[in-house]
């Protein structure tokens, strides 16, 4: 498939490649949907497998943003960057010239901390270029989003709870999660704290050493994340970890985490799960924490009201899972649903006003 038909099949606006060989820069920008407002995602740094997987990844990962914003009800829209390579690698000088690239876009694409990128990188972007949240509060930015995304992850978890046994008390629950960084970690520190018993998975010794010293809970390995006898699995590391393989291996009744495009086919595995009876959290809308954050950093809010609208999503999750099952459909579907009705409301405002 080209990357024409490829941008037409995720209906995209924008796609630019940034290259500056000087630094060892290359990287992608996909700006999905600028309706709701300016595209608003990540960058993330990872040593694609090729440039083709790089292209999917970015196309898939800004749909998702549009998505995202629309059922948040934030005046934004979706975009996402990546930078190809390994992240060891990134200097100072190379952010500074991504930064560079964000700013010939005049607005239309606004960046933030994705997978192996920091407060820190996002502070050189911000030398470059004002297009940026998420940098150090010094800097004018919010610092890191992570906190306020495992806090959206944790009431989308009690949303699930509630809906599948009838009270969101997160008290005795089991619950395993899937990759214990940022995002990771800070969940496990919130269900800790409610009571939860808690498992972890992760490819790093070093962040399961930190996660069990500081939660305490058990270390699992391999496939056990799947057939783990759990009452919520937390995916909260790479996407496309719920396919085709891993499904029938399923015995926990609710996922729900904080990673992106959990599903591998939304459409297929989201049917399956539909079928196992498991309830499947979007990840779109029970990881729009992160967004929340760095929208009320644009908005000058503040960390505790970013807390506050985080805290919302668990009634858009329970909202989302209620409409699947009044459709008859996939919970993907439903949240597909609920974006696409926002945009197209938006889209005939904007048709029919007139300035006076």
């Amino acid at each position: 498939m080209s990357i024409f038909e490829q941008l037409s099949s995720y209906d995209h606006e924008q796609v630019v490649f940034c290259r500056d060989e000087s630094v060892g820069l290359k990287a992608i920008i996909a700006v999905h949907n600028t309706t709701l407002g300016p595209a608003l995602g990540g960058t993330r740094m990872l040593d694609y497998p090729s440039e083709a997987d790089a292209v999917r990844d970015v196309l898939r990962l800004s749909r998702g943003m549009t998505y995202k914003a629309a059922v948040a009800g934030l005046d934004l829209g979706g975009g996402k960057a990546v930078i190809i390579g390994d992240p060891t690698t990134k200097t100072e000088q190379m952010f500074r010239s991504f930064g560079r690239f964000i700013g010939t876009l005049g607005g239309r694409y606004i960046t933030a901390e994705d997978m192996n990128t920091t407060v820190e990188d996002m502070g050189n972007i911000r030398r470059e270029t004002r297009w940026v949240t998420g940098s150090e509060a010094a800097h004018g930015g919010s610092g890191d989003p992570s906190p306020v995304t495992a806090w959206g992850v944790f009431h989308g978890i009690r949303a699930c709870l509630e809906v599948t046994y009838g009270s969101p008390d997160v008290s005795g629950r089991t619950v395993v999660i899937q990759g214990v960084g940022n995002v990771g970690y800070w969940l496990a520190k919130y269900l800790h704290e409610a009571g939860a018993k808690l498992s972890y998975a992760d490819v790093s010794s070093r962040r399961l050493t930190r996660v069990v010293d500081a939660f305490g809970g058990k270390v699992l390995e391999g496939d056990e994340f799947y057939r783990a006898e759990a009452d919520v699995l937390a995916p909260c590391a790479i996407g496309g970890i719920i396919n085709t393989r891993t499904i029938p291996m399923l015995r926990a009744p609710i996922i729900a985490g904080g990673a992106n495009n959990q599903l591998d086919d939304e459409r297929r595995d989201g049917e399956a799960l539909t079928q196992r009876n498991i309830s499947y959290a979007p990840d779109y809308v029970i990881n729009a924490g992160g967004l929340i954050n760095v929208y009320s950093e644009l908005k000058s809010y503040g960390r505790e009201k970013a807390m506050q609208d985080a805290a919302n999503i668990f009634d858009t999750v329970k909202r989302v899972i209620n409409k699947a099952k009044v459709e008859g459909s996939t919970t993907a579907m439903a949240a597909n649903r609920v974006a696409e009705e926002r945009l197209a409301a938006v889209q005939r405002l904007k048709r029919v006003w007139v300035p006076s």
